[in-house]
């Protein structure tokens, strides 16, 4: 186990430690002067990173390496980064440092996921469902791959968890709206970012693969959704299969944030909203995670949302106002 993280750092501070390599880009300053802008990574966040007049071993450096940074922690427009004054690749470290976990297990998750399947009673959406994650290897690089890159459940065993979490909300939200197909946008729901596991890869730190730069994973998904129907066969109403394809091609909810088509269902409605949700509220906990375990009350700029974050605290029954309970009634 390593000794310094990202979490713990800050400016003035001395760095000696391994990170995982997120980003590398080489560019030029005002003299001509080369320079590197870096962003490590370990299981505590991430942080940004400055090299002047890098050498080949590294700017050439291959994105994903793990290597020991030395340099001291500065402060550059109000964000804190990593002034580097050395770095070089590591090959003996451990996976557990690098790689950050959810908090729930694979099992309680397999578990919850398994519930919301079996609660599929339309037999057409179970066939597909069943042709989906019942192929060989689908269910385990599932439960194994990250929700995203940066944004959003960014750790092995976040898509399963995003995924269970959006499937949870549409569930509760299928009876509380009259017209919804609580089957339809449930199975949408489990479905929705399953082309994720061929636009992600994930070691010790997370990137796109060609396919994911390439199509991204809501074309990806809706082939392998839509391959899984063609298997299905009769067993699928063909108007039940258009409709969760729409589902699909939708959830993004308008084109310049990736949708190929806008919702005009009221189950890709909901899809959308659902999952935009808890990615925001699962980001929002990603970003403020740095400065909670440092018992900070706000976190820095550098983060998704552009701003500083107001860190939550647990609150308690003792928290709760003298005669509010008596106010409600």
């Amino acid at each position: 186990m390593k000794d310094q993280y990202v979490a713990g750092l800050r400016e003035g501070v001395r760095v000696d430690s391994l990170f995982a390599v997120r980003s590398r880009d080489l560019r030029a300053a005002r003299n001509g002067d080369a320079y590197l802008v870096l962003e490590f990574s370990d299981r505590t966040g991430t942080a940004p990173g400055v090299m002047f007049r890098p050498g080949p071993d590294e700017w050439s450096l291959p994105i994903g390496t793990v290597a020991r940074v030395r340099g001291t922690v500065t402060s550059y427009r109000g964000a804190k980064r990593i002034s580097v004054e050395s770095l070089q690749p590591s090959a003996d470290y451990d996976r557990g440092d690098l790689m950050p976990s959810g908090a729930r297990s694979t099992d309680e998750l397999g578990s919850a996921f398994g519930s919301l399947v079996d609660g599929v009673r339309d037999r057409g959406l179970t066939a597909v469902l069943n042709e989906v994650f019942e192929a060989e290897g689908v269910m385990t690089r599932f439960a194994a791959a990250p929700g995203s890159k940066h944004r959003h459940h960014a750790y092995s065993g976040g898509l399963m968890e995003h995924t269970v979490s959006v499937a949870s909300l549409c569930r509760v939200l299928a009876s509380r709206y009259d017209g919804l197909d609580g089957d339809l946008l449930v199975t949408g729901a489990l479905l929705h970012d399953i082309g994720k596991i061929d636009e992600l890869h994930c070691d010790v730190s997370i990137d796109y693969t060609d396919a994911g730069r390439l199509l991204g994973h809501v074309v990806l998904g809706e082939r392998m959704v839509s391959q899984a129907i063609e298997r299905a066969g009769r067993a699928v109403d063909p108007g039940t299969a258009m409709k969760l394809l729409h589902l699909m091609i939708s959830h993004h909810g308008e084109p310049q944030w990736g949708a190929p088509a806008r919702p005009v269902l009221l189950e890709a409605v909901v899809l959308h909203h659902a999952d935009y949700l808890d990615a925001q509220a699962a980001g929002f906990a990603q970003a403020v995670a740095g400065a909670g375990v440092m018992e900070e009350t706000w976190s820095d700029s550098s983060n998704p949302f552009g701003r500083p974050l107001h860190v939550p605290t647990e609150r308690t029954t003792t928290d709760r106002p003298s005669g509010a309970c008596m106010a409600l009634r």
